[in-house]
């Protein structure tokens, strides 16, 4: 995520507030890593559901601007939901996946 709000491609995508709020939270937690090595998993899972509270929703503001995931179909999966789905048929052939 701090690779993400520091990413010269996104400069123009992600506001100057959002990305301060990831860069804060991602230094934040990287520190009480730093303190806490020894801390027990869930610890950890707790920082990194902290850090989902924040990246989550400027995520999603990121990817439906560009419309749907970097990398993924633009506007999201077919209305089957799965990559797989072409929205009109459930089966495919080997044919089809070949």
């Amino acid at each position: 995520m701090k690779v993400t709000g520091e990413d010269e491609k996104l400069q123009d995508k992600v506001n100057d507030e959002d990305k301060q709020k990831i860069l804060d939270k991602c230094n934040e937690i990287i520190n009480w890593f730093d303190k806490n090595q020894t801390a027990e998993k869930e610890g950890f899972d707790s920082q990194q559901k902290e850090l989902e509270k924040i990246c989550n929703p400027i995520n999603t503001k990121l990817y439906q601007s560009a419309g749907g995931m970097p990398g993924g179909m633009p506007g999201g999966f077919p209305s089957g939901g799965t990559p797989l789905s072409d929205g009109v048929s459930s089966e495919h052939t080997i044919e089809d996946i070949d």
